[in-house]
């Protein structure tokens, strides 16, 4: 049976919804001024893909590892014919063709981080003849045509750009921005919540430079800004945020106050070298977030058109060992694991028995 896009057959509401009435509130819950979206239920199992894009860095892994760990849960198998992992790098157009394969070969529902939020209209247009339900996260889409899952990107940069003003009294003369990986969304919108801050500092110097997320890359990014700027008051950083510090570090640069993400090697680095300041992050277990989203909707419930799950984050003095970072686990280690709103956070164990390889 045809699955119905219910923008016009409607389950898309007004602003001033009760959202208290879509499925499970606590856990997918609105963003502000969003509409709901619901389909005719589909008796299952289902067939589900993770069509991933770039996966060269330690979060999309564990991306991939979360999304696998919760197809393996057995509340979970039981509900599952076929379930597909693939990466198909940093190419628009190849991640496309991927879930067109998908959907001509009659998978129900996929996920996937979009490498580019604005060219996927027509792939939702043919994923609606077909009855197949899209649900993009982390990376999301310029639409309001599917249920997408993500944290308020734009309050995660925010976050951690106020957070490190507020220490500095709210002067500074020069900070250092480490961005992500750039055209796409996530990083935009990061982007945009730091600007948010910094622009309305007097006087401050804000020396931009691109990190893709990854440790190494911005290991050497901020070696060259270093190299080139001197001293900065404080550092705002999306992700690969140890080779930010590290980098610090073999430069001898003095302590600063940072907003850094939540690997776990970051946090070690912060409570050993007393780094003022916040981790927070994007956690990758939101992965495993959109498919409960892709089965609930399966199922014929209804949930927002973008829900925003709650930040992980940490204040630097508010570190600790074996509750919010873990010493014995590897530093690419990210320490949100979970949202405990949705279901118990996965395990290490879970999560590190899990391959990031295309299944």
């Amino acid at each position: 049976m045809k699955t119905l896009f219910l923008t016009t057959a409607l389950a898309v509401a007004s602003a001033g919804v009760a959202f208290a009435d879509t499925y499970r509130p606590e856990c997918f819950a609105p963003a502000p001024d969003t509409s709901t979206i619901s389909y005719d239920a589909k008796d299952g199992p289902y067939k589900l893909a993770f069509v991933n894009g770039f996966a060269g860095n330690d979060w999309r892994i564990q991306a991939i590892q979360s999304a696998k760990a919760w197809a393996a849960r057995p509340e979970n198998a039981e509900k599952i014919d076929e379930f597909t992992v693939v990466s198909v790098g940093n190419d628009s157009a190849a991640q496309i063709a991927a879930i067109d394969n998908f959907i001509a070969a009659g998978y129900d529902a996929i996920t996937f981080i979009a490498v580019n939020p604005t060219a996927f209209e027509p792939v939702i247009r043919r994923a609606e003849r077909a009855g197949t339900i899209l649900v993009p996260f982390d990376n999301v889409l310029d639409t309001d045509k599917v249920v997408q899952v993500n944290e308020s990107q734009l309050a995660l940069g925010t976050l951690k750009a106020q957070t490190v003003m507020d220490l500095l009294g709210g002067d500074a003369d020069k900070i250092l921005m480490v961005n992500g990986l750039p055209g796409n969304a996530t990083d935009r919108d990061r982007r945009l919540g730091m600007m948010s801050v910094l622009e309305g500092v007097e006087g401050l110097e804000i020396v931009e430079v691109v990190g893709n997320w990854d440790t190494g890359t911005s290991q050497k990014v901020v070696a060259d800004a270093l190299a080139t700027h001197g001293e900065f008051d404080a550092v705002v950083s999306q992700h690969g945020s140890a080779g930010s510090i590290n980098a610090m570090q073999a430069a001898g640069h003095p302590i600063v106050p940072m907003g850094v993400d939540g690997e776990n090697g970051v946090r070690m680095l912060m409570s050993e070298l007393d780094i003022p300041g916040i981790s927070a992050s994007q956690a990758p277990a939101m992965s495993a977030i959109a498919l409960e989203a892709a089965v609930a909707l399966l199922e014929g419930n209804e949930l927002p058109q973008t829900i925003f799950l709650p930040i992980p984050q940490v204040q630097s003095e508010a570190l600790e060992a074996g509750v919010n970072y873990f010493p014995d686990l590897p530093k690419s280690f990210n320490t949100g694991t979970g949202y405990a709103e949705c279901f118990a956070p996965f395990t290490p164990e879970e999560l590190l028995g899990q391959s990031p390889d295309n299944t």
